[in-house]
């Protein structure tokens, strides 16, 4: 018996990524634009929505029976679809532990739990493994670094939850960690860039959203050539696709790339 929805559109990346993790990709018939993993999706998918925006006469014309949105950014689309009699699921993951959830539930709804069980209990192993590691190189008298995750260059903007659980699990010390808790990006703002080179992160991560990280405009802002992580060159980009994506990415490649920058900053 073939349970579950069977058109769905995807109006962001992370449930495109986990439906074709699942073997399930026979059943998305719209994707984000933004979708870049996996790449093969961008072929195969019409692209139907950005990300605050999409097209709801395209959507609609596919005659989805669901459509899985993120966020409080897209409740006037989601709006828009459930007035036209669409079914719509919207997923509002902000920690590491709801990204799970989310992934348990999308896969309760295509009738893949034992897959989806196996794939999460292979990833917690893996972030085990990761903590592991950090704590054997803080038994070895290795200090934790202090890091600058920044998600937005103008207006600076960091702090986002699932970012700083982690790089926490990678071995980092967020330096803005009371910015965590605001899921909003607007309140994640922080304005004054001296607060910044005042706590004075070791490293610097830049995902600027989808914009190339440009570290030498980084370590030639004002004021910030004191800043330690400047100093001694130690500024990366991780790519947005693979760590603000709250799903498959962040669990797996955007963790890694932390655990990696780290732990080489850690060994120095």
């Amino acid at each position: 018996m073939n349970l579950g929805p069977q058109r769905i559109v995807c109006l962001t990346e992370e449930t495109t990524e986990w439906l074709y993790l699942l073997g399930q990709e026979h059943r998305i018939v719209g994707i984000s634009g933004y979708t870049v993993r996996p790449r093969r999706a961008r072929d195969e998918k019409p692209k139907v929505s950005a990300f605050l925006t999409a097209k709801v006469d395209k959507i609609l014309a596919l005659q989805p029976d669901c459509v899985f949105g993120f966020s409080d950014l897209q409740a006037d689309i989601a709006a828009s679809l459930i007035r036209a009699g669409v079914q719509v699921t919207v997923f509002n993951q902000r920690s590491v532990n709801e990204i799970f959830s989310m992934l348990y539930q999308v896969a309760a709804m295509v009738g893949c739990t034992e897959s989806a069980l196996a794939w999460m209990d292979a990833t917690h192993q893996r972030l085990a493994e990761i903590t592991q590691a950090v704590a054997a190189l803080e038994a070895a008298g290795k200090r934790r670094p202090r890091v600058f995750f920044e998600e937005w260059d103008e207006p600076h903007i960091s702090g986002i939850r699932w970012v700083s659980e982690l790089l926490g699990l990678a071995g980092g010390d967020d330096v803005f960690p009371e910015l965590a808790v605001e899921s909003l990006g607007k309140n994640r703002i922080i304005a004054d860039g001296a607060e910044i080179v005042r706590r004075n992160p070791d490293i610097i991560i830049g995902s600027w959203c989808g914009k190339k990280f440009r570290p030498e405009k980084v370590a030639a802002r004002a004021g910030w050539q004191d800043v330690a992580a400047v100093k001694t060159g130690q500024l990366f980009e991780i790519k947005s696709a693979d760590i603000l994506q709250p799903g498959p990415a962040a669990l797996t490649d955007g963790v890694a790339q932390m655990h990696r920058i780290v732990t080489n900053w850690m060994a120095r």
